[in-house]
């Protein structure tokens, strides 16, 4: 939608004022940012194609446990973009212009309820299902410590376990704090009702 676009469907009798439609169509400045996550993932695409030609390449070479930590690297890939495809798709939606997909076979279940709330919580239970593909490789990989054929540490692996369980925390947090705002939304429509 264009700032003439806009002014057309301002209320009838008043106009837009230059600073507000300035303000209101500065949203269209993320528009590039979200083309730029676009691009990013179609480089997750070829990332994804390149490890699975990797694990097919070398399927009868690898142990079990090397094939295991590459199929956890391709699903680490599909969960990131999916992660892509939920800012991409419910920010645009929520922070710049309407999709208007209503009626379309493919349109996302999740979009009709989009909002920054939505978007907040679903973000971060993506990236606590991200950060649990990490910290299963790293478990798995973890094995190796009394031997020393591995990269990781105690200490790194300790820090990881840390930061996965500060995630889930401030999912529960952010969940929480959402809960309590929409029960205070409510009760004041209730309020405004009566």
């Amino acid at each position: 939608m264009t700032l003439n676009t806009e002014a057309a469907l301002a209320p009838k009798g008043r106009s837009l004022r230059p600073v507000p439609m300035l303000i209101f169509g500065s949203r269209w400045l993320q528009l590039p940012l979200y083309i730029g996550l676009i691009v990013a993932q179609g480089i997750y695409v070829v990332l994804f194609v390149k490890e699975l030609w990797h694990l097919f390449a070398h399927s009868f070479d690898f142990s079990e446990q090397q094939i295991m930590l590459a199929v956890l690297g391709l699903i680490d890939v599909v969960m990131i973009s999916n992660l892509l495809v939920m800012v991409i798709v419910g920010g645009y939606e929520t922070f710049v212009s309407r999709l208007n997909l209503q009626g379309h076979p493919d349109e996302p279940e999740w979009l009709s309820h989009v909002n920054a709330s939505v978007l907040k919580i679903k973000l971060a239970m993506a990236i606590i299902g991200i950060s649990s593909i990490h910290l299963l490789r790293t478990f798995i990989e973890a094995g190796g410590l009394a031997s020393g054929k591995t990269g990781y540490t105690e200490t790194g692996v300790m820090w990881q376990t840390i930061i996965h369980t500060v995630f889930i925390l401030s999912a529960v947090g952010i969940a929480y704090v959402d809960k309590l705002s929409n029960g205070a939304i409510e009760a004041a429509k209730q309020q405004g009702a009566h």
